[in-house]
């Protein structure tokens, strides 16, 4: 494909963010995603627009206001050492994060219809599983799947993948709308690795003529755009655990996180 699907970092930052990731520059009509680095002290304005947005700590603790609501997140030291609080923020609203000590915070959205309440999400609520087995196996934490918390359209969920493992497989897609089967959904993977010098690497291949086709070494800060076609599997540097951050949003009137697994690689796994 032309469409450009791995995103270094940096190279769509802007004055305000370290990575910005809207539909008009993925190519795609609903899922986004920023990073924002904010100095000890520093604050963070924007307006939501059509999109509804969760406000997620990656390092460091932040205060969220938005139209007469004040969230206190506790955040964490790093995306490695746990689970974190989050906040939710409908679409037409205006938002300030402010950060006392600094850190580094995402901003997952989704092009929506319904403006629903603003909320809080406390960590100890994200749901946690253990997904795969073996050298497949890596942690989910489900803190905005589809069953988890209420969004209009956006689905998002961290996982951490043991250094040396795979995640993200089988291999999987969710670019058509079969009810019942498959949900079609844009997805982004935002990555971080633990320690230095560590990398992984991330596979899209096409389901269809023409489709996606990437194979990535992706580092901290790094982005991956599925459009379309095959996903998986995330490959983590042994001795280096990878994190990613997926964000989802898509065209159907209900929201689901319905995928297909590649046929030729399901035997023993999932």
């Amino acid at each position: 494909m032309s469409r450009e699907l791995y995103l270094a970092h940096g190279t769509t930052a802007d004055a305000d963010h370290t990575l910005a990731i809207d539909p008009e520059r993925a190519g795609w009509s609903h899922s986004s995603l920023r990073i924002v680095e904010l100095s000890p002290g520093g604050t963070h304005g924007f307006t939501t627009g059509d999109s509804e947005w969760i406000i997620l700590p990656l390092q460091g603790a932040c205060t969220v206001r938005t139209d007469g609501n004040e969230f206190q997140l506790l955040g964490r030291e790093s995306v490695f050492a746990s689970v974190t609080d989050f906040a939710y923020v409908p679409r037409d609203a205006q938002v300030q994060i402010a950060s006392g000590a600094g850190g580094r915070f995402a901003l997952a959205g989704a092009k929506c219809e319904r403006q629903l309440p603003a909320r809080y999400g406390p960590a100890p609520e994200v749901p946690v599983e253990e997904r795969g087995s073996g050298l497949c196996t890596r942690h989910v934490r489900n803190f905005a799947s589809a069953d988890a918390f209420d969004c209009d359209k956006l689905i998002a969920v961290e996982v951490v993948t043991p250094g040396g493992n795979w995640s993200s497989y089988p291999p999987h897609k969710h670019d058509e709308d079969r009810p019942g089967v498959e949900a079609e959904l844009e997805e982004i993977y935002y990555f971080e690795i633990d320690g230095p010098n560590g990398f992984g690497y991330q596979r899209v291949s096409p389901s269809r003529e023409g489709g996606s086709d990437v194979l990535a070494e992706v580092r901290s800060g790094d982005a991956v755009l599925v459009p379309d076609g095959w996903h998986g599997p995330s490959v983590a540097q042994p001795g280096h655990d990878m994190y990613y951050l997926n964000v989802m949003a898509g065209p159907g009137r209900t929201r689901e996180w319905r995928i297909c697994f590649h046929p030729d690689h399901t035997e023993g796994y999932r």
